[in-house]
């Protein structure tokens, strides 16, 4: 089959479509033909040498894909070849076919095609895992998204929306910020001309965000902590200020706040299937009816991979995705 295999560590030229071996579907597993794959800032860290994949994955980019199954390993059921799913990965989404612990499949909504439901797995399971299952953001408290012009804020904002909460954004610009309104944002705060934690405060007279769901990691730790009401929580999922920073303990002890970090990509398979479970039980429905859609900003054919690396990294809104 051809992938999306990298010469080297370093810039989008360094991805290549070329021919790599057929995977197979061992035991547990599904093999998928590939129609679409979500492209996300994961996939770039992974370019540039700094995310390596977990040992006894594909090499290749590509956390999330959706197209038809192709073949099921020993000891798979409920699936059958034909059905159309999307899938979250560990690796090896930028490519023709990858094989799949069944316990990370799920169908495609109803009245989403395949292209869009390449988007959906490895966000919806982020922000689920995260923001719910982690955070515990509950009906009538505040979530603050940093960057939620982006395909984990987009969803975000819609999912917190749709369990009743209040949702604040920072985003670069009007036109990033109007997108957000649109999809139910009520705090918009333009991170280059305002002071977030200022304007999370007087948006709740004071009190500060419950829960804040953190792409940026080490620039913004101690004001993340200033912004943080009582007994919140602060999810980092992403580290793109930077990895170290001076934690104040003292001001997070008088919130009586916490931190928390994770990533899905290494985490086991039962866990990330269990995380599977909950979110077709929860998140599908939505999608069903039409609550929570995904926000395509372009396509690109999925050997111009390079192309699509350097649109997510310069100005875009939602997610890019791979097609084929």
């Amino acid at each position: 089959m051809y992938a999306i295999s990298m010469t080297e560590p370093g810039g989008p030229e360094v991805l290549v479509w070329t021919q790599v071996p057929d995977p197979e579907a061992g035991e547990g597993e599904v093999l998928v033909d590939v129609a679409a794959a979500g492209v996300n800032r994961a996939d770039v860290l992974q370019r540039q040498g700094l995310y390596a994949p977990p040992p006894g994955t594909p090499p290749y980019p590509g956390l999330e894909c959706a197209g038809r199954v192709a073949a099921v390993g020993p000891g798979v059921t409920g699936w059958n070849v034909g059905d159309e799913v999307c899938a979250l990965l560990a690796g090896g989404g930028y490519a023709e076919r990858v094989a799949v612990p069944a316990g990370q499949l799920l169908p495609v909504p109803a009245g989403i095609d395949l292209v869009t439901a390449g988007a959906l797995p490895e966000v919806l399971c982020t922000v689920w895992s995260n923001v719910f299952a982690g955070a515990r953001l509950a009906a009538g408290e505040t979530l603050l998204v940093h960057g939620g012009a982006s395909g984990i804020g987009t969803a975000a904002i819609q999912l917190a929306k749709a369990s009743g909460a209040r949702v604040a954004v920072t985003a670069g610009g009007p036109e990033k910020l109007a997108r957000c309104a649109e999809l139910g944002a009520d705090v918009l705060i333009d991170y280059r001309e305002q002071d977030f934690v200022a304007e999370i405060k007087a948006a709740t007279d004071g009190r500060g965000a419950d829960v804040i769901l953190d792409i940026i990691g080490a620039k913004y730790l101690a004001r993340n902590i200033d912004a943080l009401a009582p007994n919140g929580r602060i999810t980092v999922i992403g580290f793109q200020g930077g990895v170290k920073a001076e934690l104040n303990l003292q001001a997070l002890m008088a919130k009586r706040g916490s931190i928390a970090s994770a990533s899905l990509r290494a985490r086991p398979v039962a866990e990330k299937s269990a995380i599977v479970a909950e979110v077709r039980e929860n998140v599908w429905p939505l999608l069903a009816d039409g609550r929570v859609r995904t926000v395509v900003d372009r396509t690109f054919p999925m050997d111009e991979a390079a192309d699509a690396h350097r649109a997510l990294e310069g100005d875009h809104t939602g997610k890019i995705i791979l097609t084929r």
